[in-house]
């Protein structure tokens, strides 16, 4: 007998440790370097939001993601690209790992080599984030305008269980595209096309 189940919607573990514990930068970064087998991230206010591996189809696609990326990214020569495991510390205080990120070199290049190993002090101008299917919509929708009011110049949410992708600019509407084919990098990144049918 086979067991078939839906995969159900789901929140990260919000582990509130303010006042009792107040982990600083390099603290949160050895905190994640021991629990290396959860995705964990800090918001503004100091939480750290716990979350399980993905599931490995969706794994599979954000390494689609993240190749296309690269690749383009390799010819381009203008900046350096980053998978969901590589996490930044945004202006406004958040630790973030977008499931994949773009930073210009030039940028990249003015942090220190610390900087540079750790959680860099820095904001993607792009960033995408893959909902799994136990992803919730709204935290996700959250996080993205988090990205906009830190720097980004350009997100995409790319959900695959209903075949939507939401484009975040600053400054304007969030734009949702139905069931797209691709989807284009824009000015941010010229020439940079993610072709979906690889992601759906």
């Amino acid at each position: 007998m086979t067991t078939v189940t839906t995969p159900v919607e789901n929140s990260p573990i919000v582990l509130h440790l303010q006042p009792i514990i107040d982990l600083t930068d390099d603290q949160f970064f050895e905190f994640c370097q021991i629990n290396r087998d959860l995705h964990i991230e800090r918001s503004a206010t100091g939480e750290l939001l716990i979350m399980p591996p993905t599931g490995s189809e969706t794994g599979n696609r954000n390494a689609k993601l993240t190749v296309q990326l690269g690749v383009w990214a390799e010819r381009d020569g203008t900046g350096i690209y980053f998978d969901s495991s590589t996490g930044f510390k945004l202006p406004k205080g958040a630790e973030r790992s977008p499931d994949a990120a773009w930073v210009k070199r030039e940028r990249w290049n003015a942090l220190t080599a610390q900087q540079q190993k750790k959680f860099a002090p820095i904001c993607p101008e792009f960033v995408v984030e893959l909902r799994s299917p136990s992803d919730q919509l709204q935290p996700l929708q959250e996080k993205m305008q988090e990205y906009l009011e830190n720097g980004t110049l350009l997100g995409w949410l790319i959900d695959r269980k209903n075949r939507q992708v939401y484009i975040y600019r600053p400054g304007l509407s969030v734009e949702c595209l139905e069931n797209p084919v691709s989807v284009s990098g824009e000015s941010v990144l010229p020439g940079f096309v993610l072709d979906l049918s690889k992601i759906w």
